[in-house]
């Protein structure tokens, strides 16, 4: 383990990325990008679920980058996945490494951060409630060495009662709190200059996420449909799907399936590839490499948020699939609220026979992305 020369800044990032998905990877991404022109000379680190995949993915986008799992195993290895039993776990290895022996080179780097920020997504909140404790290790950090702490594009909700008035507390030893939806917002009304500029990818929209090559003969209807975090079965999902593309009368080699999440999102499609002869699949990692197949005359049906929040900023129309009554339901509402222009289909029994229509006004997207610049100039 080296340590930074003394006036070397450490920026400390926490995201969830590695595994991977389509939004939390282009997340870090845009962060790191972002600090390889604001602070190229920083040493950086990435604590995220799985370090080595991020690497390969991320790993060039910043000169100085690491990657450790540090405070997520802190959060995995505490006994208990209840918040507060989490959180006062995590904070007490941060003061004192040898409650977490296996760890502690990792706490020694974390534990003198410049900087800690939790970049955007919806990992913390009661779907995986213990993750709570990344909040708690960072306020930790910050009473060891310091360091300034921020949140930004956190949606958290759904949020056990009990755990509310942790977060609220954890919140307000950050100095920059940031959310993605009104309802993260509200819970956190009484954190002092709390802001929602929405999704942190906003910050990172730009031609490198989509395909460049003008002839592409890209599809007119894409689809974009998970498997996991679901309030009815794949089949019946599948089935909703296959009768929606079949009321909007759209041949099957002009309809591309997206994988936003390796081999989740590919089940539904794995069902429907007999039915729909000719159709194309872009696995994730086509999507990464080359950029999203999107354009604006597409209509899109989306069950994931980013790829909702992707093709909208690229003019497309949709419709985004809320497949269970709280967690997406808001996430996809945030971007209507936003502008995104997207129909929400909250009843999956009923095939979406409707025209979608949407896509961000320029003007919308440009107003969102300078609220994100802001964020950024007040934390670095």
């Amino acid at each position: 383990m080296t340590t930074p020369p003394p006036n070397r800044r450490t920026i400390y990032l926490v995201g969830t990325t590695g595994h991977p998905n389509y939004g939390d990877e282009h997340i870090a991404a845009c962060w790191l990008r972002h600090l390889a022109e604001r602070e190229p000379d920083a040493e950086v680190w990435l604590d995220c679920p799985n370090p080595g995949p991020s690497e390969v993915l991320l790993g060039d986008l910043h000169p100085r980058v690491r990657f450790t799992d540090t405070l997520w195993r802190l959060c995995w290895h505490a006994g208990s996945q209840e918040p507060w039993q989490v959180a006062s776990f995590t904070r007490e290895a941060i003061r004192d490494p040898g409650r977490a022996p296996r760890w502690v080179a990792g706490i020694v780097v974390a534990a003198r951060a410049d900087v800690v920020h939790v970049v955007g997504g919806g990992y913390i909140n009661g779907i995986w409630p213990h993750h709570i404790g990344l909040l708690a290790a960072a306020v930790a950090i910050r009473e060891h060495s310091g360091a300034r702490l921020a949140m930004t594009g956190q949606g958290l909700i759904p949020l056990p009662t009990e755990a509310r008035p942790l977060l609220r507390t954890l919140s307000t030893r950050f100095d920059v709190v940031d959310v993605r939806d009104t309802p993260s917002q509200d819970m956190l009304a009484n954190v002092p200059g709390i802001t929602a500029t929405g999704d942190d990818l906003f910050f990172g929209i730009a031609p490198h996420l989509y395909r460049q090559d003008e002839s592409l003969d890209l599809p007119e209807v894409m689809v974009c449909v998970q498997s996991d975090l679901l309030s009815m079965s794949v089949p019946s999902l599948a089935g909703f799907v296959l009768e929606t593309l079949r009321r909007w009368k759209v041949p099957s080699e002009r309809i591309g399936f997206v994988e936003g999440m390796p081999l989740v999102d590919r089940e539904v499609f794995a069902l429907l590839e007999h039915e729909l002869p000719g159709a194309r699949f872009y696995p994730f990692s086509d999507i990464m490499e080359a950029g999203m197949p999107v354009d604006s005359g597409q209509r899109w049906l989306s069950t994931r948020f980013h790829t909702h929040l992707v093709a909208a900023a690229a003019g497309a129309a949709g419709t985004a699939l809320a497949v269970d009554a709280d967690y997406y339901t808001n996430k996809h509402g945030s971007l209507l609220e936003s502008g995104s222009g997207w129909s929400l289909n909250t009843n999956l029994s009923v095939s979406s026979a409707a025209e979608p229509a949407g896509g961000f006004d320029p003007a919308t997207l440009d107003s969102l992305r300078s609220a994100k610049a802001e964020l950024a100039a007040r934390i670095y």
